[in-house]
């Protein structure tokens, strides 16, 4: 990498891109790229770099879900025109990877340029003896045995985290049998975001790229609404391209709770002093208006050990809309305890699946992975109340 770049760290490209034109897109990622030193500041020809976009679920591209074919196709020219062997692949929450790139569009842009799906289904038990919590981490072949990689992220709200961003978009290289353990093992928000920087600190991406061009609020990451932020955000450092991305929906960053960790670990900054914006005016980008989450994120943890009667009015839950459930037990798959914490109601004719509270360990796999965007997450009144008295 340049010696230029290494002095400026937290250097963040916000490039204005209005729409998803194959034309406007392309000359938004040339920009930002330059903005941060050209393709040849990340890579050297022959390396082989994987593309790492975020395909949580298969939907279709318009439903701000999933990084959008427009953009990876965009990345993957510049790189591949520099003389780079790439390959692309995430492990979604629910499916299978092949399946999932289909759906949202970027299996035919991957395949209309040749470069192949790596594989995300294998794990690989790798050693990192600095990590905050895990020294052994079980992650993807195809992330691990590439020489670099190229992180690619939705700008999108979570129900866990707040936002889902530079950060956070590293769990994808956990394959998919395995995010489950995690969850179960570290129920606790702090030591999973711990662990989601320590993945993040252990494939270090040359570059992170945030597609914030139609972007998803409220009930994200899946079941959320499509919000038109009109932006891409390019930068080394993912605490401050996540801390760009909190500036410009209007939220703290220390109320997303990956952002103190990675700082404290090295891993970036999000202190706007530290920060450069280059590349366009990011005022006109600022929306006070995107729905989202404005407070920290709430831990049941500092009310101290509770029993589980008082867990079920405390602490937030997912609840199902039985309106708008479809039926179709993606919840119940994708619920990581045993025994699950979501059974049907009437196992004979699969109506809506109801709660056992008192297993649920609050991961909100359930609400992530939603396709008809049935559950939220919401706040008891009881656990509100407590809350406001402990604060």
């Amino acid at each position: 990498m340049n010696d230029s770049l290494k002095q400026i760290p937290s250097r963040v490209a916000v490039i204005t891109c209005h729409n998803y034109d194959a034309a406007n897109v392309t000359l938004a990622v040339q920009k930002g790229l330059e903005c941060l030193g050209g393709v040849s500041a990340f890579v050297k020809p022959e390396e082989k770099i994987l593309l790492k976009p975020n395909m949580l679920a298969a939907s279709a591209p318009e439903k701000a879900v999933t990084f959008h074919p427009a953009v990876f196709k965009a990345v993957a020219e510049l790189f591949l025109a520099y003389g780079i062997k790439l390959s692309y692949g995430d492990s979604p929450g629910i499916g299978k990877p092949r399946r999932t790139a289909a759906r949202c569009g970027i299996m035919r842009v991957a395949e209309d340029l040749g470069i192949p799906l790596a594989d995300f289904v294998n794990p690989i038990q790798v050693s990192f003896p600095e990590a905050l919590l895990l020294k052994q981490l079980h992650l993807a072949a195809g992330a691990v045995q590439a020489d670099g990689m190229i992180s690619m992220s939705k700008m999108k709200t979570h129900a866990l985290t707040r936002l889902t961003g530079a950060i956070k978009n590293q769990f994808g290289c956990v394959p998919g049998f395995l995010k489950g353990e995690f969850h179960v093992k570290m129920p606790d928000i702090i030591r999973f975001s711990q662990v989601l920087v320590d993945i993040t600190r252990f494939l270090r991406p040359r570059l992170y790229i945030m597609d914030g061009i139609q972007a998803m609020s409220g009930n994200g990451p899946r079941g959320g609404d499509v919000f038109p932020m009109n932006v891409l955000l390019f930068a080394t450092d993912p605490v401050a391209l996540d801390a760009v991305f909190c500036k410009l929906i209007d939220i703290d960053p220390e109320w997303v709770p990956t952002m103190k960790i990675a700082q404290e670990s090295g891993l970036g900054t999000y202190q706007w002093r530290e920060i450069e914006i280059v590349g366009d005016d990011i005022l006109p980008h600022i929306r006070s208006d995107f729905p989202v989450k404005r407070c920290p994120v709430k831990q049941s943890k500092s009310l101290g050990p509770l029993p589980s009667p008082l867990k079920h009015w405390l602490s937030p839950r997912p609840i199902i809309d039985r309106h708008l459930c479809k039926h179709c037990g993606d919840c119940i798959l994708q619920c990581p305890v045993s025994p699950k914490a979501l059974i049907w109601s009437d196992p004979n004719t699969k109506r809506t699946p109801i709660y056992r509270y008192s297993l649920c360990i609050r991961c909100y796999c359930c609400q992530e992975i939603c396709p008809a965007h049935a559950i939220s997450v919401q706040f008891p009144l009881l656990g509100r109340l407590i809350h406001r008295l402990i604060d």
